[in-house]
C-alpha cells in the first residue's frame, strides 16, 4: 500500500513537471527588459524566449516575432533549445513507461517483478528529464544575472529574470522528485518482496505435501481416555485414523507356519480429522 501511494505521488509530480517544462519551453518569458537608469521608459517592454522575441506596449498591444535564422543564434540559445526539447521528449517517455509499471494499472499483470522494474525505469527517465531541463534554466539565469551587474553594459541591454525561468526551475525539481519517488518505491519492493511475495492458496501452503502422497489405508482408533472408564460414546472431535501398511497385514496372514513372530508394525496417526 505504501509503495502504491509513492508511485501515485511520483507519477503526478512527474506529470506536473512535464507540463511546466512544456510551458517554459514554448513561452517567451525567459528575459524581460529591465527598467533602470535615469530615463525609465515603461511604455514598452521587451521579452525574449527560446523561439521568439515579443514586445508589449502600455496600450495593450502585443507583438511577437520568431527568430529568422537558427544558425545565426548564439550557441547557448541553440543548446538551450535542444536540451529543453529533449527534456520534454524524455519526460513524456518516462510518464508512459511509469504508467505501464504502476500497480494501479493492468499492464504487465502476469509478471510482478518486471512490473516493478518498469516503474523504476520510468522514474529514472523522469530524473534525467528534470536534470536536462535544469541545465539551460540555470545557465540562462547565471548569464542574465552576470550581465545585469556588469557596469559596462548599457541599461537598455540589461534584462531581468523572466517567469519562464522560475517555471522551468520548479518543473525540473518536480520531475526529479517524482522520478525519485518512483525509483524509491521500486527499490523498496525489491528489498521487501512486496510484489513477488507468495500468497496463500498455492501448492503446498503452508505445509508441503509429502513425496509419497496421502496415506490410503486406515483403522479406527479409540480415544484412550474413553477406554479407561469414561462413558462410552462418540468422542467430541470424532475419531483418529491409524494408518498401517498393507504389506505388513499380508505378511501376518500369510506367515502362520513360521514360529518366529513378525515384528509389530509401528503405527502412525493421521490427526487431520481430530479436533
Amino acid at each position: 500500500m505504501a509503495s502504491a501511494a509513492l508511485e501515485l505521488m511520483g507519477f503526478f509530480l512527474g506529470l506536473l513537471g512535464l507540463l511546466g517544462t512544456l510551458v517554459a519551453t514554448v513561452l517567451p518569458y525567459w528575459r524581460i527588459s529591465a527598467h533602470i537608469g535615469p530615463n525609465i521608459v515603461t511604455a514598452v517592454a521587451n521579452m525574449k524566449g527560446l523561439w521568439m522575441e515579443c514586445v508589449t506596449q502600455s496600450t495593450g498591444a502585443f507583438q511577437c516575432e520568431t527568430y529568422n535564422s537558427m544558425l545565426a543564434l548564439p550557441s547557448d540559445l541553440q543548446a538551450s533549445r535542444a536540451l529543453m526539447v529533449v527534456s520534454v521528449v524524455i519526460s513524456v517517455a518516462g510518464i508512459a513507461v511509469a504508467t505501464l509499471g504502476m500497480q494501479c494499472t493492468v499492464c504487465l499483470e502476469g509478471s510482478s517483478g518486471a512490473k516493478g522494474r518498469v516503474a523504476g525505469a520510468g522514474g529514472g527517465l523522469m530524473v534525467a528529464a528534470g536534470f536536462l531541463a535544469l541545465v539551460p534554466v540555470s545557465w540562462t539565469t547565471h548569464e542574465v544575472v552576470q550581465t545585469f551587474y556588469q557596469p559596462g553594459v548599457p541599461s537598455s541591454m540589461k534584462y531581468e529574470l523572466g517567469e519562464c525561468l522560475y517555471t522551468g526551475l520548479a518543473s525540473a525539481m518536480l520531475s526529479m522528485l517524482g522520478g525519485g519517488l518512483l525509483c524509491i518505491s521500486c527499490c523498496g519492493e525489491e528489498v521487501g518482496g512486496g510484489r513477488g511475495r507468495r500468497r496463500p492458496g498455492g501448492s503446498g501452503y503452508p505445509y508441503p505435501v509429502p513425496a509419497g502422497g496421502l496415506r490410503a489405508s486406515s483403522q479406527t482408533y479409540r480415544n484412550p481416555t474413553l477406554q479407561m472408564g469414561a462413558p462410552a460414546g462418540p468422542a467430541r472431535g470424532g475419531t483418529l485414523l491409524r494408518t498401517t501398511s498393507t504389506s505388513s497385514q499380508a505378511s501376518q496372514h500369510g506367515g502362520g507356519g513360521d514360529n518366529k513372530k513378525s515384528p509389530r508394525p509401528t503405527p502412525s496417526y493421521d490427526v487431520t480429522g481430530y479436533v
